[in-house]
């Protein structure tokens, strides 16, 4: 599958709302609890200060938002989420999101991309941070509350760009 990494457009809200909303509804990994309305992924994906998605044959397959992890001081450093297709898993889809990113965050003027919250059974996630050179910086006990109410730790990453 030849992917494509660009910016997204209107057309792409529906496509992108649903596999965002997908891993919200899966509770283990994203911190918002409820999906997003068409209009609402509208404002929200349009508010970042970059968003991408990885598309193959007018079908995508996952995306990421960009943002500035803090303000001020603090504002060089960036950060980050990725929503890939359940179906389109193991397939890099992720790996291409994330190397676009570091690429994007770079060009956007960022010094840093930083990763608040990755949860600990996120290990996909984990294991590629960290082969794509990634510093862990620690973890938070419990510092995630799971769909099921129980609590995963969360684990801080970084990277220098």
């Amino acid at each position: 599958m030849e992917l494509s990494i660009r910016g997204f457009v209107d057309r792409d809200l529906e496509q992108m709302t649903a596999i965002w909303n997908e891993v919200v509804n899966d509770g283990a990994a994203f911190p918002q609890e409820e999906p997003m309305s068409l209009e609402d992924a509208k404002e929200f994906f349009g508010a970042q200060s970059f968003c991408a998605v990885a598309e193959a044959g007018g079908e995508i397959f996952g995306l990421y938002i960009l943002h500035p992890n803090n303000v001020g001081r603090c504002g060089h450093i960036s950060n980050a989420s990725y929503a890939v297709k359940s179906s389109a898993r193991g397939m890099k889809v992720g790996e291409k999101l994330v190397l676009h990113s570091l690429s994007m965050a770079k060009e956007l003027g960022f010094g840093i991309l930083q990763f608040n919250a990755v949860v600990k059974t996120n290990e996909r996630a984990i294991r590629l941070y960290k082969k794509l050179g990634f510093v862990e910086l620690g973890t938070i006990p419990k510092g995630f509350r799971m769909k099921d109410k129980g609590f995963e730790d969360i684990v801080l990453f970084y990277y220098t760009l």
